[in-house]
């Protein structure tokens, strides 16, 4: 087939661009929700605004939307055909050389006319794509549908712009704040539908973390499993945080993952050091007393609250000292959404915005009992 003919560059109009930025998200769901690497989905448009090629990233080590995208269109048109046209992509196409070359050089390359972005890269190494591409003399354009991509990219660009994981704390709790009785016996608070969510989001996660002192009680296996109790086909690596040992028959060193274990109470080295190790999301299903040190610390991004509809008085709360003196120190939340599961409610709420709190109560370490 012939090569498509370069056309002068013209400002596609909004509508094709939307349609083809949505395309795009689709595309891009289709890559690996876990791991280091962003979902990206690219689509290639002609001058006209009809469709060229498309593509997506399907994991490490692969190519990029936009090289899978410029391979797809060299295949069918030929290795001229991306002269002209836009690439309509949802991430600002990335500045550096990993496993993989940067794509705006590709771009560059093969002589795209514009490019058109959803959400600007905020990574300290691969950023910087569209500046390289209008130095080039191509047209950018950054920030179409940029509310749906950071929706669509939310853990990942936390990710980015922390250097650390995403890290979502889950407890279940009767109405009264409980989440066990007098005794600690805690199984079971909520009903069989909640508990299947909470396997879900498991499965969803890089890495599943206790404390030992969760291990120690608990001796809990870490998986993610169906209603049946088999297990789901994607399973989170078991993280324990802490200075006791765990025993060599825990169930958790039998997981169908290795196991990683820290000896040690200081957070924010672990979460750096399980980015370092490419975990890009973090499910924190520990006691009170982990789920507190990260609150604490201020190291919390989303909560998974589960509230069963009973009391139970006493002293087991879901959580502990937060470091919250005064009414004023209040950790205020953000609710995403609620959502009935059965008999129970999940309430799904993220940070907002802290005033600076005092060092006696931004310690990234836990106390005693982990």
């Amino acid at each position: 087939m012939a090569p498509v003919a370069a056309a002068a560059p013209q400002a596609l109009p909004d509508a094709p661009l939307e349609a083809a930025m949505r395309r795009a998200f689709a595309l891009a769901a289709n890559g690996p929700a876990t791991g280091v690497n962003p979902r990206v989905g690219c689509v290639l448009l002609r001058a006209d605004g009809t469709l060229l090629a498309e593509g997506w990233h399907r994991g490490a080590g692969t190519p990029h939307a936009e090289v899978d995208a410029l391979r797809n269109l060299v295949a069918q048109h030929g290795p001229d055909a991306a002269r002209g046209a836009t690439a309509v992509v949802t991430l600002e196409p990335c500045n550096h050389t990993g496993r993989t070359g940067p794509c705006a050089q590709a771009l560059i390359d093969a002589g795209v006319a514009r490019v058109v972005y959803a959400v600007a890269d905020p990574g300290r190494h691969s950023s910087g794509g569209a500046k390289t591409l209008r130095a080039a003399d191509i047209d950018v354009r950054g920030g179409l549908l940029e509310a749906d991509g950071t929706a669509f990219l939310g853990d990942w660009l936390v990710a980015a712009r922390l250097g650390r994981p995403f890290v979502t704390v889950k407890w279940a709790a009767s109405l009264d704040g409980r989440a066990a009785a007098s005794d600690g016996t805690s199984q079971w608070i909520t009903g069989t539908p909640a508990r299947l969510d909470v396997h879900r989001r498991r499965a969803a996660a890089d890495a599943i973390l206790v404390g030992t002192g969760t291990v120690l009680a608990d001796d809990p296996a870490l998986t993610a499993r169906d209603a049946a109790g088999e297990l789901l086909p994607s399973q989170p690596i078991p993280v324990v945080v802490g200075r006791r040992a765990t025993p060599d028959t825990a169930a958790v060193r039998r997981h169908p993952r290795d196991a990683h274990f820290y000896a040690t109470d200081d957070l924010a080295a672990v979460l750096a050091d399980l980015a370092a190790r490419g975990i890009r999301r973090v499910f924190i299903e520990g006691g009170p007393t982990l789920a507190s040190a990260f609150v604490a610390a201020g190291l919390v991004d989303e909560y998974l609250v589960y509230l069963a509809p009973t009391l139970l008085g006493g002293p087991r709360v879901a959580l502990g000292d937060i470091g919250v003196e005064t009414i004023t120190g209040q950790r205020r939340l953000a609710i995403d959404h609620l959502e009935q599961l059965g008999d129970d409610v999940l309430i799904v709420a993220r940070p907002r915005p802290l005033s600076p709190i005092s060092p006696s109560s931004s310690s990234t370490r836990i106390s005693k009992g982990a």
